[in-house]
């Protein structure tokens, strides 16, 4: 079975817009700028064989600020710039009431059933609560990048760090062992 960094996209992968203390996702792709050490973190675990996993709520396009398209035209800029192959998203809002938006698991354990991940042995990198949230419920060791948000903190067990060029050097110094 495969190991795999499940990454949120919008706060880990590329800046936020954060207003009034909450962040939001660039609208298009000219607002799309990439978060330095990103690049260099994904390369390295890729060469650590871990499949790199994008899981990221998109509830703009339900809202009606933002096409499908223009999500879809970021993710796959982003998959390009960063060497990633697998994104899955959530175009719904809460009162949807799917399983697949965050903090529900579902993009995780989908990912884990499409892709042979062993979700014990896998970790999950977020900037807000409902990131690990879902890693938590999908079995996965979570890294929180705090922000400092006006929204809910996550709950422990989790690892804070600043970005995720920590998180990665830290899964990678202590893959075998570190959250056993």
């Amino acid at each position: 079975m495969n190991r795999a960094v499940f990454l949120d996209r919008d706060g880990v992968l590329n800046k936020c817009f954060v207003v009034d203390g909450v962040p939001k996702p660039p609208k298009n792709i000219n607002d799309v700028e990439i978060i330095a050490g990103v690049k260099e973190a994904v390369e390295l675990l890729l060469k650590r064989s871990f499949v790199i996993v994008v899981v990221t709520n998109q509830p703009d396009v339900s809202r009606g600020t933002v096409d499908q398209e223009a999500v879809e035209t970021i993710n796959k800029f982003l998959g390009q710039e960063l060497g990633i192959e697998h994104f899955f998203t959530c175009y719904h809002d809460d009162f949807h009431g799917c399983d697949c938006r965050k903090p529900k698991p579902a993009l995780l354990l989908r990912a884990a059933q499409d892709l042979n991940i062993d979700l014990s042995k896998s970790f999950m990198v977020g900037d807000r609560w409902r990131d690990i949230e879902a890693g938590q419920s999908a079995g996965c060791r979570c890294f929180f990048i705090d922000y400092k948000y006006k929204e809910k903190s996550p709950v422990f067990p989790f690892v804070k760090v600043a970005s995720l060029i920590e998180a990665t050097h830290l899964i990678m110094e202590n893959q075998d062992d570190a959250f056993s």
